[in-house]
């Protein structure tokens, strides 16, 4: 008889370090909650031949200290985040919509550009 194995432990968490593609977006939705969005240009590992490959990631923040510290970054710095990886679904005039983004928790700037 094989031996059992313990459940694999399930885990959302994503690091990531990137450049700024653009000046971080600061909102206020109709419900009043604020939030900042910012998207991460981030180098992938280099495919079998092909050259330097890159991954454009989104990422929003709710937290207000990760929002004031994101929105003293500039278009070019390089900055870490952590956070776990969401589908965000709404309404838009369109119909239904949804993007998959970073919910960052915790932010720094490794770099000016």
């Amino acid at each position: 008889m094989a031996a059992e194995s313990a459940p694999a432990e399930e885990c959302n968490s994503v690091r990531v370090s990137g450049r700024l593609a653009a000046a971080p977006q600061q909102r206020t939705l109709p419900s009043g909650d604020e939030l900042t969005t910012f998207r991460l240009v981030v180098r992938r590992p280099e495919p079998r031949g092909r050259g330097p490959a890159v991954d454009t990631l989104d990422c929003v923040t709710w937290r207000g200290d990760v929002r004031r510290t994101v929105g003293r970054w500039r278009a070019g710095d390089v900055v870490a985040v952590e956070g776990s990886l969401r589908r965000r679904f709404w309404r838009s005039a369109g119909g239904p919509a949804s993007r998959t983004e970073i919910e960052v928790v915790r932010a720094r700037r490794l770099a000016r550009a």
